[in-house]
C-alpha cells in the first residue's frame, strides 16, 4: 500500500487557502487519496510522497513527448530569452500557424489562446458572427471546457432506457440559467437526431459542436459514416461543423482526428499536445469564417501567443511533423492493448478499447459504447474497483472511467512491461475484492 502521509499532510494545510485543496476540482480525489506532484520525467512522475508512477493521464493529455523533454525544454528556455509578453506580437506566430496550417488542412488561419476553454468560446464567437444565429448543437457526452453556455448535459444516472428523456440542467452551479434556450444535445453516431433537430431549428442554430473521439467519455468513438453524413448535414443545413479537437490534435495523428476520418471541419479547436504541457490553444478553420476575427469579432488576451509557450509549441510541432513520433507512440499503444488484453482474456474478462491507442479507452464489455448514453448504462464497478489497485500498484490512470488513457513518446519497453507486470497484479487484487462487494461479505 502506498503511503500518502506526506500528500495528506499537505492536502490539510492546502484546503485553508485552495477550495479542496486544489486549483482544479478535477485534482481532488478526496481527503485521503488526493495527489501532490514533485516532479516527472519522461513518462513517470513521483509525488511528494517519493512514490514513483508510470503516468498514463499525462494531465489530461497535453503531455505528448514526455515530462521535462529536453528538446522541447531547451526550446522554451530561448523562449523566455525574448522576453515573455508584449501586447505586441513576434515572427514566430506566423511560423506555428503556418506548421498549424502544413499539418491540418482544415486550420486555414489560426489565432492562438491559452486553454481549451478560451479556443472552444472564441469558435463559438466567431460562429455565431458568420452565420447570425446564436444556437448550438453539443453532442451528448462531449466536454468542450467550463464556459457557461456549454456547461449544460442531461443526468442519466437514474434514468431507465424508454423512459422519457431527463431534462438538461447545468452542469454545477452559477452556470446562468439563460444560456440554456442556445443550447441543444444530440446523441453520438445517430445522424438523424441530428437532422430532425436542424428541421426543426434551423433558423436558430449555426454550429454543431463536437468531438469524434470523446476526450472526457471513454473515448466513445464516432463511426466514419456517421461523419460523412454529419458533415454532409451542416452542408445542407447552412451550419458550422465544429470539430474540438483540444485533446485529439496533434495526439492521434498529425493533422488530428480530421485526418483520421477525411472530413475538414469549418472551425477547429486545438491545446493539450500543442506544446508537450506549456500552455497554449488555438482556433482554426476556414479563411472566410476566420476572417470575422478583427472585422467585428473581438479576440485577444494578455498573454496569448507568450514567447515560452510558442518557442515550446514550435519544437513540438517540429517533432511530431518530422519523426516518428506520432507513429511510435500508436505502435506502443496498441502493444499496450494486446498485452492488457491478453490478460483480461486469460481471466475470462470480457473488455474492449475505444478511441485510439494514443488515448484508448478501458472498457469491460464484448463491445463498447457508441454514444454517452449507452456509457451511463454500462457497468463500469470493475473499472472503479481497479483504479485504486493499478495507483498503489505505481500505474496512474483517472479514478473516473471516463476519461481515456493518454500515451507518450516516453512510454517505452520498460514502461510498457513494467504496467502489464503490474496492472496483472492489480487484476488479481480487483477480482476477490470486486465478488466481496457484491456478495456483501468481507475478505
Amino acid at each position: 500500500m502506498r503511503d500518502l502521509s506526506r500528500s495528506n499532510s499537505h492536502y490539510r494545510k492546502a484546503r485553508r487557502k485552495l477550495p479542496l485543496g486544489v486549483a482544479s476540482n478535477f485534482r481532488y480525489w478526496g481527503d485521503d487519496q488526493t495527489i501532490y506532484v514533485d516532479h516527472g520525467k519522461g513518462g513517470r512522475i513521483w509525488d511528494i510522497d517519493d512514490n514513483e508512477y508510470i503516468d498514463y493521464r499525462l494531465g489530461y493529455g497535453p503531455i505528448i513527448l514526455g515530462y521535462a523533454d529536453e528538446r522541447v525544454d531547451t526550446a522554451a528556455r530561448r523562449g523566455m530569452d525574448v522576453g515573455g509578453v508584449f501586447a505586441l506580437s513576434t515572427e514566430l506566430e506566423y511560423d506555428v500557424a503556418c506548421r498549424i496550417s502544413k499539418m491540418v488542412p482544415a486550420a486555414e488561419l489560426v489565432r492562438f489562446s491559452n486553454s481549451g476553454t478560451e479556443a472552444v468560446m472564441a469558435a463559438l464567437r466567431i460562429a455565431r458572427a458568420f452565420t447570425g444565429k446564436d444556437g448550438l448543437v453539443v453532442m451528448e457526452g462531449g466536454y468542450h471546457g467550463l464556459s457557461n453556455v456549454v456547461m449544460w448535459g442531461k443526468e442519466y444516472d437514474d434514468w431507465t432506457p424508454g423512459d422519457a428523456e431527463p431534462p438538461i440542467e447545468p452542469y454545477g452551479d452559477g452556470v446562468p440559467a439563460i444560456t440554456k434556450r442556445l443550447f441543444n444535445l444530440v446523441p453520438m453516431n445517430d445522424a438523424d437526431a441530428l437532422e430532425d433537430l436542424l428541421k426543426k431549428k434551423r433558423d436558430e442554430i449555426g454550429m454543431f459542436l463536437m468531438e469524434p473521439i470523446m476526450g472526457n467519455c471513454c473515448a466513445v468513438t464516432a463511426d466514419p459514416r456517421y461523419m460523412r453524413d454529419v458533415r454532409e448535414i451542416c452542408d445542407r443545413y447552412d451550419v458550422l461543423l465544429i470539430i474540438d479537437e483540444v485533446k485529439t490534435g496533434f495526439r492521434v495523428a498529425k493533422g488530428g482526428v480530421q485526418e483520421l476520418y477525411g472530413i475538414k471541419a469549418d472551425l477547429c479547436t486545438f491545446a493539450k499536445a500543442i506544446g508537450n504541457g506549456y500552455p497554449l490553444s488555438v482556433v482554426a478553420g476556414r479563411e472566410d469564417i476566420m476572417r470575422q476575427v478583427g472585422d467585428g469579432v473581438a479576440h485577444g488576451g494578455t498573454f496569448t501567443a507568450h514567447s515560452v509557450s510558442l518557442a515550446a509549441a514550435a519544437k513540438t510541432l517540429e517533432i511530431l511533423d518530422e519523426t516518428t513520433a506520432l507513429a511510435d507512440i500508436e505502435a506502443r499503444g496498441l502493444e499496450l492493448q494486446a498485452g492488457l488484453s491478453d490478460i483480461l482474456a486469460a481471466r475470462g474478462i470480457p473488455h474492449s478499447f475505444t478511441g485510439h491507442p494514443a488515448l484508448m479507452g478501458l472498457f469491460f464489455a464484448e463491445a463498447p459504447p457508441a454514444n454517452y448514453q449507452e456509457w451511463a448504462h454500462s457497468d463500469y464497478a470493475f473499472y472503479d474497483t481497479l483504479a485504486p489497485e493499478l495507483h498503489n500498484q505505481g500505474i496512474l490512470v483517472e479514478p473516473d472511467s471516463r476519461e481515456p488513457w493518454f500515451l507518450c513518446e516516453s512510454h517505452n519497453v520498460e514502461c510498457l512491461g513494467e504496467t502489464l507486470d503490474k496492472f496483472e497484479r492489480a487484476v488479481d487484487i480487483t477480482l476477490p475484492k470486486l465478488k466481496s462487494q457484491k456478495t456483501g461479505t468481507r475478505q
